[in-house]
């Protein structure tokens, strides 16, 4: 079993694809990387969410992300308009939070566009694999995987 020393202690995958989520969630869950993973399914559930945690930063349901993967593609508000409601209310300010992309299909077109979003540190193709978790904990938490 794979197991990190210092956990995460929220991801949020925001995604309306319930076997993406299902299948990220778990690996999340079996690689121990957060002592919480949350789902949510668009973009303005991830707005509504973000805003009531930096609104309430003490409340325990409303918990500031370590990491969030965020699909591109979604119903109500897109992955796109979620960054720029984000930069646009002031969200990304002096936070610590990483934000990666999820797509299953991202155009030269998207990845080009996702530049313009300092938050945004990398795109990975769904589904998650082992491979790119311990990627992302090393590259972007510096941690290391106990053995």
């Amino acid at each position: 079993m794979n197991s990190y020393n210092t956990p995460l202690d929220l991801v949020l995958l925001v995604d309306d694809d319930e076997t993406t989520n299902y299948l990220n969630e778990r690996l999340l869950n079996e690689m121990q990387v957060a002592r919480e993973v949350r789902i949510l399914t668009n973009g303005k559930e991830a707005l509504d969410y973000l805003t009531k945690s930096y609104a309430s930063p003490l409340d325990p349901e409303f918990k500031r992300p370590d990491l969030i993967f965020l699909d591109i593609k979604m119903p109500v508000m897109d992955g796109f308009t979620f960054l720029e409601e984000y930069e646009r209310r002031g969200l990304d300010a002096g936070d610590h939070m990483i934000i990666l992309m999820l797509t299953s299909s991202a155009s030269f077109y998207d990845l080009e566009r996702l530049k313009n979003f300092k938050k945004v540190k990398r795109h990975f193709s769904k589904a998650l694999t082992r491979h790119d978790v311990r990627e992302i904990m090393s590259d972007f938490f510096k941690v290391k995987k106990q053995q």
